[in-house]
This record gives structure tokens, C-alpha cells and sequence, in this order.
């Protein structure tokens, strides 16, 4: 019920700056935890479904707040039991200011909580009896100023009347002192007599105007005493000094000072503190109870109270002591001695590198404690930053915003300073330091160490095996400085060789899925991309060139000589009656491979006679060295080592079987040899055409508008020896086909399928001869 009837709502909106309000609600102290305090969220318009992402709080210090906001519905609850008394101790309103925060945007709104006073507390004596002495000389009139009762509650809830026990020697009256309380004081309506009355009791009743009242008792017991008539005065009508706050213990304020005109005991005065000077004081201040001097004891403090009133009592020693008060008035003069307070309420410790000038990114408060120039602030803040400080409308508060453009590139962190200063005389400032952090934002794309890039494979590589690697860095941070590489697989050529390649999209590290040849390709280009992982992703690429290098992988092949079982065997037969320096025949070969690896060598590995023949080391030729005599063999065998000039040379070997013959012999073996080798020749045509037409329908197009080209030319004739004097023995690639009654061998470089073959070069065709048409000539002869 305490709850129900404590928790009351007042609303009263303050906007500051389209980002800040001001509400006001009330409560009752002693209300359970968990009680509603009011809904903020609904009283300030604010969507609830936003409040959890907007990180929505209470800004505060205290290690048990009083106050707790549910960030996911806005409603503020009482955190912990409230205590009125506690923590608005002497306080007429209580008023708990509170600071709430969304983010994002950020917005500041000021709640202020009235703490409800519930009457809990009875009013209460300091003791449950006091003994006065007043004597019987007493007159009427008197005033007896009593103790009065404490009640921690305020307003109504407070000691709102004093009643006194009905009597007939003395009526009450009651002293408001304001801050104070009200104050009993005793008044004496008729004069007492010893003699008919040594003493009087009396109960005094306090009583507050709670609903209930509570009230409490105090009982008085007057004693009374023979004649010291005469009460001690004091020499003014009033006190008053002015003290400097923070002033040393022991230093004397002022000094009171009172007359008695009675004699000896009566008239001797003693000081001290009036009995309603509350302990506090007598903690701050003391009186010397010989001189009247009023003397500081404890700390004095112009923020924690800049007036204090102290009611000087003066007594003297009679048997019946009598005894006078007076007020002294101290006022507290406010020193420079509160350097100011700075509050960070918001702060965004990370703000992204592409906010907008003006962008806040903290919101301050200042306060100092001082009063007037002394707690006048200014604020700085550090000039080599990238931020200023903007006055909010609201006074002492600040906020830090941006003042030029963000590149976390250049500066991640700042450290900003802010220097707090006042306006007093020596002037008293206080530094906070925050750190900002700039986030990353994707504004940087990958870059390449080198472009274009340029690398040179060994022919040959083993496939799925790590070739080589492209690198490109970003200089922003984490996702968005993340790069993954990528193949362009666009354009026939090159999506053709791209196709082959693969890349680690992690590290950029290229592998082949095949093994290049060097014959087949010899460069080819690709281009890598490289995406970062940012949203949205930046991408740059790069050219890749790659030059295949060759290696010595392939053999010299001989051309000729070459049987009719393909191997390198060859039978000539020769005149006897030649002379030195004639050509037997030529050894032909080529090899795939390029530069020195495609460079061969002829020489003599085995020959019969050293004498008789001689081999050219470059072209292949075979010639006598000398004439043939009676005495030197018919048949001689020439193996003919042909060798390339790798690194690791390579070579073929070719046997030429030489026959010596009478010229007559010569003519007729040569009308029989070519008729065989027409033969020969015929059938492996054949079966090289067939083979030719199953790899490709355009060759075999392309062979035949050869063909008819070559039909329509005469082609020049050749001897049997094929001799070619500019040929320099080295042969890359040769074709066979036939034309009619003739043979053709087409010489040239090593060319893919498809490539287009031009005939009539005669640097490039050899004409070989039908064998048939010399036999019939000699036949004519005869």
C-alpha cells in the first residue's frame, strides 16, 4: 500500500538542444525494491525496441545506486530501500537528480526523483528527563529555553507543536528557528515559593502532523532554589564574524563576553554552548569557558555550509546557578580551494574514420564547488587534435566533436586532454585525458607489391606443384585489410591457359594443373585479382606475364636416313670412280627444343675406313676424303652420332651403309632401289595421311588445297643425294606427302596442329625424286 500510494508522476519536459529532456517524478521513501518510479521511455516518446541497442542507462557514480533502469522497457525502478533521513539528512526537499543516456544518437535526459517523506520516525527527547534549577527569586517572565525534540522526518512529518502538563506556575512557549526546529521554552507565569513547593514535575509532549501523529515525552523536574537573583548579561545585543573557510585549528573567531553584578560566586560567569547547539557544531567549534573566546575546532568548509548560528550560553556559579543565551552569527567567507570536477556523462570510444565534421564524440560536465568567481570554469582542449570543444545550452556542459576529416590510415588513436580552469585568484584547473579510437572504414583498396608481374617457368613442372605467388597488401584493419586472390578467367586465349592454373585464395599462392611445354607454349598471361573482405569489397588486379623456359627434354630425331621400318638405317651405293670430296648422302635431323638445347652436332662414331670418309660436324654431309682404290672394300658402315648442346645433352644415332659399285652397277642398282623405295614411300604416305585426318579435318583441307597448289608449279628436281649446300643440318619439323608421280618433304619449324603450311619455299621443301624416271632414261640410253 506504501507503494501504491508513494509512487506518484509528475512530468515535466525541458528539451536541450533536440536531445535532451528533463523529467520529474516523486516516491515515497521505504517503498520494497522493485518498486515503479515511472516509465521514461513512454514519458519521452522513445521507441522501447531501441532502447537495448541504444545502450539506455543511468550515468552514475555510486557503487549502490538508489535508482535502476530496465534498459530493455525504459521504466526506472527503486533499486534498494530508500532512507529519506539518510539521504537528504536536514533537508526540506529531497531531490535525487539522475542522467540518463541513449546512444546512437546520442542524447542526454535529466530525470529529478522527489523523495517523499512517510512519517517513520517519533519525535524524540535527547533525554527522557531534565532537572531544572530555578530559584524562588525567580520573577515571572522568566524564559527557560529546553532541549528540544528530534524527529529525522520533515515537513508536517516533523515536531509541528510542544504541549505542556497542566500547572500553574509555568505556560510554554515555542521558538521557531527555522532551519533549527521549533524550540520549547519554558515560561514562568507565577512566581515560585520555596516554601510551598521544593520542587515541580512536569511532562512536556512533542507531537508532529503526520497522519497518524506520532509523539513523544519528556518529563521536567524543577528544583527550587534559594535567592541568586541576578542572571548574567551579555556586554552587546548581538554576535557576528566573518571566518575564512579552511581556516587552522585553534584559531580564535571572536569573543563574547557577559557581566554578572552579583558578588563572589554568583557573580563569577562561565561559558558554554547553548543546549540545543547540535553535535556537529560542537565538532567544528569551541568555546573557552574562562574567556568566551569561540575557537575553531574542526574543519570548516564553505561548500558544506557557508553560515553557522551558535547560541552562546552564559552562567554563573551561584548556588542557583542562573544563566543568559545569545546568539553569534558566523559566516564562512568562500576560498579558492575546489579545483574543478570533470564528468565524462557519454563517451564514444570508437568513432569511424568517415564521420562527419561535427560528429560528437563525448558530452562533459563540469562543476566546481566553489561559489562565484571561484567556480566560474573555463574549458580547453588540446590543440593538436583533430576535435573541438562546443558549449551545450545547458550550463557546464560540454561537448567534443570533430573538427577536420578522420583517416585512421594516418592516426588511429588520439589522446585527448581537457583542461578544466576557474576564475579565482590564485586559479585552480583539473586535466582528463580520454582516448579515441578510430575505427576502420573500407576505403583502401589492395595494392600489388609489383605490377605488372613477371616470372619465367621451367617447362615441364609437376602439376598441382607451387609455381610462384603474387602478393598485394591494404592498409586498412581486419576484415576490411583481408585479401583473397582470384583468377580472371575472361578471353578465349587467355581462359584457354587460365583454365590450367589455380590460385590459394588465401596467400596468392599459383599452382599449374598441368605441365607446360615449352614446344607447345611459350608464354602465355593471366590476370589475379585481389578482393579485400570489407562491405563493400574493394578489389584491384594485376597482370601476370609468365615465359615458359625450355629445358633439353627432347632428342634429335632423324630425318634421314630412315628405312621402311623407321629405323635410322640407310643404304647408298656410290661409283667407284668418284672423286675425293664427293657427297655420299646427308644426315638430316631436327630437335623440338630451342637455342643450344636444339643445336646439334654430327660426328663419326664408327666408320670401317677413317680414311676414306669424312662427316661435317654441322651439316651432316658425308664426302670422300680420298678416291677409292682396288684394294679398299666394297661396303663400309658409318654410324653417325647426332647430339644436341644441352646442359645434359641428348642424341640419336644414324647407320649408313655405303656401297662401292662399278658406274655401270651404279646406274642399274638405282632404277631397282627407287622402284622398292616408291614402294616403300607409298605405303607410309598412306598411313601417315590416315593419321594426319583423324587428328584434324581442317589439316587434311589444308593438305589437300596444298596438294593442288603444288600440282599447278613445277617443282625443281633434286638428286637421289639431296644435295641442299646452304642447309645448315638442322631441322625443326618435316612433312611427307605426294603430287601426282612426285615426292615432297616439307622442312620448317615445329608447328601445332592447325597452323597453315605454305608450299614453294624451297629453303623449306625438298623434292624427292622418282626413282622410276632416271631407270627409263637410262633405258633410252642404251
Amino acid at each position: 500500500m506504501l507503494a501504491r500510494r508513494g509512487v506518484r508522476c509528475l512530468v515535466a519536459a525541458l528539451l536541450w538542444s533536440a536531445a535532451a529532456a528533463q523529467l520529474r517524478y516523486s516516491v515515497s521513501e521505504e517503498v520494497t525494491e522493485g518498486t515503479v518510479v515511472g516509465n521514461i521511455a513512454k514519458d519521452l516518446g522513445i521507441d522501447k525496441n531501441t532502447l537495448k541497442q541504444r545502450k539506455y542507462r543511468i550515468v552514475s557514480s555510486a557503487a549502490e545506486p538508489l535508482f535502476h533502469l530496465n534498459p530493455t522497457d525504459g521504466i526506472l525502478y527503486v533499486n534498494r530501500k530508500i532512507d529519506r533521513e539518510e539521504v537528504c539528512e536536514r533537508s526540506s526537499s529531497c531531490l535525487m537528480n539522475l542522467k540518463t543516456v541513449l546512444e546512437n544518437p546520442l542524447e542526454v535526459h535529466y530525470v529529478v526523483v522527489e523523495i517523499l517523506d512517510v512519517n517513520d520516525h517519533v519525535p524524540t527527547f535527547p533525554d527522557n528527563e531534565t532537572r531544572l534549577e530555578i530559584s524562588e527569586s525567580a520573577l515571572p517572565g522568566a524564559r527557560f529555553q529546553l532541549q528540544r525534540a528530534l524527529d529525522p522526518d520533515s515537513g508536517s512529518n516533523s515536531v509541528q507543536s510542544y504541549k505542556l502538563s497542566q500547572n500553574e506556575h509555568f505556560r510554554l512557549e515555542v521558538m521557531d528557528r527555522g532551519e533549527d526546529g521549533k524550540i520549547p521554552v519554558l515560561h514562568l507565569h507565577r512566581a515560585l515559593d520555596k516554601e510551598t513547593a521544593r520542587s515541580h514535575r512536569l511532562l512536556l509532549t512533542a507531537a508532529d502532523a503526520g497522519k497518524p501523529p506520532r509523539s513523544g515525552n519528556m518529563n521536567i523536574i524543577i528544583d527550587v532554589l534559594d535567592v541568586n537573583d541576578n542572571m548574567p548579561t551579555f556586554t552587546k545585543d548581538s554576535y557576528g564574524a566573518v571566518l575564512n573557510e579552511n581556516s587552522p585549528v585553534g584559531t580564535t573567531i571572536l569573543q563574547v563576553n557577559a557581566t554578572d553584578v552579583d558578588d563572589g560566586l554568583n557573580g563569577e560567569v562561565v561559558y558554554s554552548f547553548g543546549n540545543n547547539v547540535h553535535n556537529k557544531l560542537r565538532q567544528l567549534f569551541e568555546i573557552d569557558t574562562v574567556t568566551g573566546e569561540i575557537i575553531v575546532k574542526g574543519l570548516i568548509d564553505f561548500e558544506a555550509k557557508d553560515r553557522y548560528q551558535l547560541d552562546i550560553k552564559a552562567s554563573d556559579k551561584g548556588p542557583v546557578t542562573l544563566s543568559t543565551e545569545k546568539s553569534v552569527i558566523i559566516k564562512i567567507l568562500d576560498l579558492n580551494d575546489n579545483a574543478p570536477e570533470i564528468e565524462v556523462t557519454s563517451f564514444s570510444s570508437a568513432i569511424p574514420e568517415n564521420s562527419k565534421l561535427g560528429t560528437t564524440v563525448a558530452l562533459l560536465s563540469v562543476h566546481d564547488e566553489d561559489s562565484g568567481l571561484n567556480g566560474k570554469v573555463m574549458c580547453s582542449i588540446s590543440e593538436e587534435v583533430p576535435f573541438t570543444l562546443t558549449p551545450s545550452l545547458q550550463d557546464s556542459m560540454f561537448s567534443i566533436v570533430t573538427k577536420s576529416q578522420l583517416d585512421r590510415e594516418h592516426q588511429s588513436r588520439y589522446e585527448v586532454t581537457i583542461t578544466a580552469r576557474d576564475a579565482g585568484d590564485p586559479p585552480l584547473s583539473s586535466f582528463r585525458t580520454i582516448t579515441v579510437t578510430v575505427s576502420d572504414v573500407n576505403d583502401n583498396r589492395p595494392v600489388f607489391s609489383v605490377s605488372p608481374v613477371t616470372f619465367h617457368l621451367m617447362e615441364n613442372n609437376f602439376p598441382g606443384r607451387f609455381l610462384f605467388s603474387v602478393s598485394a597488401t591494404d592498409s586498412d584493419e581486419g576484415d576490411n585489410a583481408l585479401v583473397t586472390y582470384s583468377i580472371v578467367r575472361s578471353g578465349e586465349e587467355d581462359k584457354r591457359m587460365s583454365t590450367f592454373l589455380n590460385i590459394n585464395s588465401d596467400n596468392g599462392h599459383i599452382s599449374a594443373l598441368k605441365s607446360f611445354d615449352f614446344e607447345t607454349v611459350k608464354s602465355f598471361q593471366f590476370q589475379v585479382v585481389a578482393t579485400d573482405s570489407g562491405s563493400p569489397s574493394l578489389s584491384s588486379n594485376v597482370t601476370v606475364n609468365v615465359f615458359i623456359l625450355d629445358q633439353n627434354d627432347n632428342p634429335p630425331v632423324i630425318l634421314y636416313p630412315v628405312n621402311s621400318n623407321g629405323s635410322a638405317e640407310g643404304v647408298e651405293e656410290i661409283p667407284r670412280n668418284v672423286n675425293a670430296g664427293h657427297l655420299v648422302t646427308k644426315v638430316r635431323a631436327y630437335d623440338a627444343d630451342v637455342g643450344y638445347n636444339g643445336w646439334l652436332l654430327f660426328s663419326l662414331q664408327q666408320v670401317s675406313d677413317h680414311s676414306l670418309f669424312g662427316l661435317d660436324r654441322y651439316t651432316g654431309q658425308i664426302r670422300t676424303l680420298r678416291s677409292f682404290t682396288e684394294t679398299d672394300e666394297a661396303e663400309h658402315k658409318l654410324v653417325v652420332l647426332v647430339k644436341d648442346n644441352g646442359n645434359v645433352s641428348l642424341s640419336a644415332t644414324a647407320t649408313v651403309l655405303v656401297k662401292v659399285v662399278e658406274p655401270k652397277e651404279a646406274f642399274a642398282a638405282s632404277d631397282v632401289k627407287s622402284s622398292a623405295k616408291v614402294d616403300e614411300d607409298t605405303d607410309v604416305t598412306f598411313y601417315l595421311m590416315i593419321t594426319l585426318g583423324s587428328v584434324s579435318v581442317l589439316f587434311i583441307i589444308s593438305i589437300i588445297v596444298l596438294i593442288a597448289m603444288q600440282c599447278s608449279k613445277s617443282p625443281d628436281y633434286t638428286s637421289k643425294y639431296l644435295q641442299e649446300t646452304n642447309y645448315d643440318g638442322t631441322l625443326c619439323h618435316s612433312i611427307q606427302y605426294r603430287s601426282g608421280d612426285k615426292r615432297y618433304m616439307l622442312v620448317g619449324p615445329r608447328m601445332s596442329i592447325g597452323s597453315t603450311i605454305v608450299p614453294g619455299s624451297h629453303a623449306n621443301t625438298l623434292v624427292l625424286p622418282d626413282r622410276r624416271r632416271p631407270t627409263e632414261e637410262v633405258g633410252g640410253e642404251l
